[in-house]
């Protein structure tokens, strides 16, 4: 029996390997894709301060939903660099990154575990309980928490004073 127009669901070990890594590179290139240039984003002329508390909180909203994957990569920098006083600590954070991405992001199908079926909120919400539970354990808990609030302060100041005139959103996004 011929099966036509289906997309298989398993190949051979040789070619799943392979075609596993190329969809792994897409994935990430796509992902990455949506980080906007960072010299868009340190644009030296649209710095400026907001007219009023209104202009301040519609700032924050747009620049957050415009460069969100680099606010992204900004506070994983911040953390990584952290940590690196504390090798056990990073060791920790890279294993959990490479599970966060075998796991949740690079995956294309359910994740069966014994014969059933995981939901993503659960595998979401495992990985998110294992990071903190890990990290925790390696006594960095202060530093973790010093090295976010120093990310958070830094995001919120460039999205403050980066102007949102010159950038093209569509109100979707900002929203």
């Amino acid at each position: 029996m011929t099966t036509y127009g289906t997309i298989p669901t398993s190949l051979s070990a040789g070619v799943t390997k392979l075609e596993y890594i190329s969809r792994a590179k897409e994935r990430l290139k796509s992902g990455f894709g949506s980080r906007r240039p960072w010299k868009e984003m340190f644009n030296f002329r649209s710095i400026g301060f907001p007219s009023g508390i209104s202009g301040v909180i519609g700032r924050i909203r747009t620049n957050l939903a415009y460069f969100r994957m680099n606010y992204a990569i900004i506070m994983l920098l911040i953390v990584f660099l952290s940590l690196l006083w504390h090798p056990i600590s990073l060791i920790v954070f890279v294993v959990m990154m490479a599970a966060w991405l075998f796991l949740y992001f690079l995956r294309d199908e359910p994740l069966v575990i014994f014969g059933r079926t995981i939901d993503d909120r659960v595998v979401l919400i495992v990985l998110s309980v294992l990071t903190i539970v890990f990290l925790l354990l390696t006594d960095a808990t202060s530093n973790i928490l010093f090295s976010l609030l120093i990310g958070v302060v830094i995001v919120l100041i460039h999205a403050i004073l980066r102007k949102t005139d010159d950038l093209c959103v569509d109100q979707e996004s900002a929203s």
